[in-house]
Parts: structure tokens; C-alpha cells; sequence
């Protein structure tokens, strides 16, 4: 059993770190305050979500409309989630930052984007009922031995620290799918069917799900989660992305 390292041992070693690898700005390179990989230029940069929206999946209206609306596109579809909620648009630093982490490797960018995860939580859309459990979107075993983790499960795990709701890693991936970037809305659905199971055991009746992943396309990937998790018996399932692609 590994012995714990006394506090100030591990304030020297952080210390000593950042003394030989200076904190700075992932996107601008710039200083930073130690622990932060997101300077504040850039953070306000980041282009959020704001009245209004659609109240299903979250996409921003460009426009005037009063109170709460459902986009064409959640109207002409039957979800199995209840909404889709994200903070911050897929774009400028944002879109930049995600693209690191889940293709450059980039994995110490998950405690930036789990904040902007966690800040879903402050949506009343989340709130009521409170959510049981926290789901993450599973990876193909393939895939996730290409990438060397699933940026999911990274990200579900953050928020599940943060905020103590339980994290329940139930889903699985059991076929292989093509990319999902170079498919329609009608191809992604055909593409996903039957693609995701429940884990042996796993037990999810009567339970508030929150599905997490890092960003909502046209809804695809998580509706056909929701459908396996719903078709097991969950009472809901809410899903939360760090970015909405817009």
C-alpha cells in the first residue's frame, strides 16, 4: 500500500514544477496563475450560451423570441432525452481547446472544460428532479486503445468529483462505427443503431440520469444511449456536454 505524501512534500513538487514548467495559456501561451491552463483573455473569449435557446438541445436562436421555444429540428424529432444542456458554443477557443484534449492528447485540458461542464449544473433544466447518477458515453475498445482514453468517462469522472453525484459507467460500446463527423443527421441514426448496450449488472431502474459528453452534434449519439438506458428501466435521462456545435 503506497504510503501518503505529506502535504508539504507535495506543495514542494508542485512548486518545483511550476518553477521548471511555467503555467501558461493552452491557447495563447501566455502566464498563468499556477493551475490554470486558461487565461482570462481567452476565457472571455470563449463564446457562452445565452437566451434564447432551444430549451431540447440548447442550440442559440439569433434572433428575438420571448420565453422558452423548441427549434424545427427537436419538433420534427422524438427524443429519448429530455433536454441537452451546454454553457458554450463549439467555436473560437472553445472548439480549439476540445479538439486538444480529444485529439492531441491534451488530457491535463479535462480540469478546464470539466469547469465548464460543471457549470451546466447551475440550469434549472438539471435541477429538478436531481440527478442519481452520472453516465459517461462510452468509446469502442478499439477506439479507445487509438485515442489511450475515452475523453467521456475523463470528463463524467470530473464531474462526478465535483459535484458527488455518483458516477455510473454502465454503458458499453459493442460495434465499431465510422466517424461520426462525416455523416448527415439521417446517417449518424443509422449509423448508431444498436452500437451501445448495458454492462452486465448494472442496474439503472427508477433513476435520474445525467448522460455526459464533450459536445452535442445534432443529438444522435446520446439519443441512442438514452434509448438503451431508458429501455433498462431509467426514469430520465438529461444529458450535459461541454460545448453545443452551433
Amino acid at each position: 500500500m503506497p504510503f501518503p505524501v505529506p502535504k508539504f512534500l507535495h506543495s514542494a513538487g508542485v512548486a518545483f514544477l511550476n518553477l521548471v514548467y511555467p503555467p501558461h495559456c493552452a491557447i495563447c501561451l501566455c502566464k498563468t496563475r499556477a493551475g490554470e491552463h486558461l487565461c482570462a483573455a481567452c476565457r472571455k473569449d470563449a463564446p457562452g450560451i445565452r437566451a434564447p435557446f432551444c430549451s431540447t438541445c440548447s442550440e442559440p436562436f439569433f434572433g428575438r423570441i420571448d420565453g422558452a421555444f423548441v427549434c424545427p429540428n427537436c419538433r420534427e424529432r422524438r427524443f429519448r432525452f429530455t433536454c441537452a444542456v451546454a454553457r458554450y458554443q463549439s467555436r473560437s477557443a472553445v472548439r480549439e481547446l476540445v479538439h486538444r484534449f480529444k485529439y492531441n492528447g491534451k488530457v491535463y485540458l479535462r480540469g478546464v472544460l470539466t469547469d465548464w461542464l460543471v457549470e451546466t449544473l447551475e440550469d434549472p433544466r438539471l435541477q429538478s428532479p436531481p440527478c442519481d447518477r452520472i453516465v459517461p458515453v462510452p468509446l469502442h475498445p478499439t477506439r479507445e486503445r487509438e485515442r489511450g482514453f475515452n475523453q467521456a468517462l475523463l470528463l463524467a469522472e470530473g464531474m462526478a468529483q465535483r459535484s458527488g453525484i455518483p458516477l455510473a459507467d454502465c454503458l458499453t460500446r459493442t460495434r465499431y462505427t465510422t466517424t461520426q463527423t462525416i455523416f448527415d443527421r439521417e446517417a449518424r441514426m443509422e449509423n448508431l443503431r444498436g452500437a451501445f448496450q448495458m454492462r452486465q449488472s448494472a442496474d439503472v431502474r427508477n433513476l435520474h440520469l445525467l448522460l455526459i459528453d464533450d459536445v452535442l452534434t445534432t443529438g444522435s449519439t446520446v439519443d441512442e444511449c438514452a434509448r438503451v438506458l431508458r429501455d433498462a428501466g431509467a426514469a430520465s435521462v438529461r444529458v450535459a456536454t461541454v460545448a453545443r456545435a452551433c
